[in-house]
């Protein structure tokens, strides 16, 4: 335990979560096993760690957000819904919601989703008279959805790390994510309802201008369709549903004409180091890994379970309650590294499905995004709001981490939410 609280503080600390779980996870298994263990591990986990074919998915998905985010898809996305519910009270709330989990479906990264989206939905509620709280605080909440709605690298990584089916993972966020975007936007008709003030109605477009916004987003919908369609009919297989989507977005690039020799280049290498860092994480996550399966860590904490004479559900809880602390000092994916290859032995023990623990799982880290102090979309669309203090967005936060409050129960009392769909394809 002490290992696994070290590699917390340095990483409170400001140290680089793989470098911090690659040290302690070194020098760990270096006190247990002498400089002949800890030789051969350093030798070897590092390719061992991110050289499997299943892994490629992830340069992959990350390619296909990356052109995504470069072809222009934000602007027509929140164009076309804001065209059929803009002209409603907080409609321009909700388009953004909207627009947040159509991006996010076909980037896979809630930064890249609340940075792009903010750019477009941030100053059309300034110039209609929104409240500040209620406009940033939107477009930091949805950009969450872009963890959960596949294809994630979140979901990814949590399946490369418990060897759980990817597929089943991204056919089973589906209607969770679905029913976090449809809570989001409860959320905002609530607060409207309480404070019209926050979310004058704007302007009533007509069918022209509507058919004409929805022409230019039919290929957004016909790649998440492609990609997810492919994977719930078993047309192909995620890796290989990956590739489709990465070509789909860069002919999406080049059809839109924003695709030159300068994007091109500026995207590749973004692809390469943000598929780098991940890697990296990777490697320093293996290493950490083998020193947690020396000590005995997850063995010692399924007694402590058994012995404790809690209840599966008294046990879930308290995980959650966990993460949600957790949340509120680190990134997601750090927790999912950090805490996977721990927990996961125990939602075995105590008969969760899997698939179903790391929709939960990832859920939960999605209210760590918005978490104050340290959520990382608060940070972004503050950088995108300049003029908006980080107290307002604090505010106006309270309200969507309620909603993902409420998500976490529905799906811990209905768990048929997640595993009905993956039950019918796989």
């Amino acid at each position: 335990m002490a290992g696994f609280v070290a590699a917390l503080v340095l990483i409170a600390l400001g140290l680089p979560v793989a470098i911090s779980m690659g040290v302690i996870g070194a020098l760990g298994y270096w006190y247990l096993n002498g400089w002949m263990g800890v030789s051969y591990i350093l030798g070897s986990s590092p390719f061992e760690s991110i050289f499997p074919y299943s892994f490629s998915v992830i340069p992959l998905f990350v390619m296909m957000g990356v052109f995504a985010s470069h072809a222009g898809l934000s602007r027509s996305l929140f164009n076309a819904i804001n065209a059929f519910i803009g002209h409603r009270r907080g409609g321009l709330a909700v388009t953004t919601v909207g627009a947040s989990a159509f991006f996010g479906a076909i980037c896979g990264s809630s930064l890249a989703t609340v940075a792009t989206i903010g750019r477009v939905a941030l100053p059309e509620m300034k110039r209609h008279g929104y409240s500040p709280s209620l406009s940033t605080a939107t477009v930091a909440a949805g950009g969450t959805l872009g963890v959960l709605i596949p294809p994630s690298i979140l979901l990814v990584i949590y399946g490369l790390l418990t060897q759980s089916s990817i597929g089943q993972l991204f056919i089973g966020a589906l209607v969770p994510g679905i029913l976090g975007a449809l809570l989001y936007a409860g959320a905002i008709m609530v607060q409207v309802r309480i404070k019209p003030e926050m979310a004058p109605p704007a302007e009533r477009a007509g069918w022209g201008t509507r058919l004409r916004y929805l022409g230019q987003v039919w290929q957004v919908l016909a790649l998440f369709g492609l990609v997810i369609g492919g994977i719930y009919l078993g047309w192909f297989s995620p890796t290989e549903a990956a590739a489709v989507g990465a070509v789909g977005a860069f002919f999406l690039a080049v059809f839109s004409g924003e695709l030159n020799r300068e994007v091109l280049s500026l995207s590749v290498f973004e692809t390469a180091g943000l598929t780098a860092m991940i890697f990296f994480i990777l490697i320093g996550a293996a290493l950490f890994n083998f020193f947690l399966e020396n000590t005995g860590l997850p063995q010692m904490l399924i007694e402590q379970i058994r012995s404790s004479g809690l209840g599966p559900l008294s046990v879930m809880v308290l995980i959650l309650i966990f993460y949600v602390i957790l949340g509120c000092f680190m990134d997601a994916m750090s927790m999912i590294l950090l805490t996977v290859p721990l927990l996961a032995p125990v939602a075995l023990e105590l008969d969760f499905n899997l698939i179903w623990f790391g929709i939960v799982v990832v859920t939960v880290a999605e209210i760590g995004l918005i978490t104050p102090p340290i959520g990382m979309n608060l940070f972004v669309v503050q950088a995108a709001a300049r003029d908006v203090s980080q107290a307002t967005v604090v505010k106006g936060i309270l309200p969507f981490i309620l909603a993902d409050i409420l998500r976490l129960a529905i799906l811990l009392a209905f768990p048929a939410i997640v595993l009905w769909l993956p039950g019918q394809t796989f």
